[in-house]
């Protein structure tokens, strides 16, 4: 895989559009873009915002952006060709109500936490 970082800098350097200006775009320092030279693989986000404003499309240059997700909701969806919209609708709905099933268990995982969390401190230090 090709370095990121690396593929960053030269199109930005082959753009002509000083790094003071693209820095000042992105509302960061340049250290912070200095470091992201340095990272092998780069944010999806951050990459698309560079390329917006040096007009340049990354992704013909980076073999696999990675897109900024939460992998306990990353789900692997299968499209297959299917003879009308609204059976694909249908199908395209389904890892939706997966994803809405698992953020509601971790929500309903992390009250279960607060709530002994809770306890405990009732326990350690009692009751005001």
């Amino acid at each position: 895989m090709p370095h990121q970082g690396e593929i960053l800098q030269e199109a930005i350097k082959n753009s002509g559009i000083s790094i003071t200006r693209i820095v000042d775009s992105l509302g960061i320092t340049r250290p912070t873009i200095y470091r992201k030279f340095k990272e092998e693989t780069l944010d999806y986000v951050f990459v698309k915002r560079v390329g917006d404003i040096i007009g340049h499309d990354f992704s013909n240059d980076f073999t696999s952006l990675q897109h900024s997700t939460l992998p306990f909701v990353t789900q692997t969806v299968s499209v297959t060709p299917l003879q009308s919209v609204t059976s694909r609708n249908s199908v395209l709905q389904q890892p939706d109500t997966d994803s809405a099933k698992q953020l509601m268990a971790l929500q309903a995982k992390y009250i279960a936490l607060l709530e002994a969390y809770n306890e405990l401190l009732l326990k350690v230090y009692g009751p005001r």
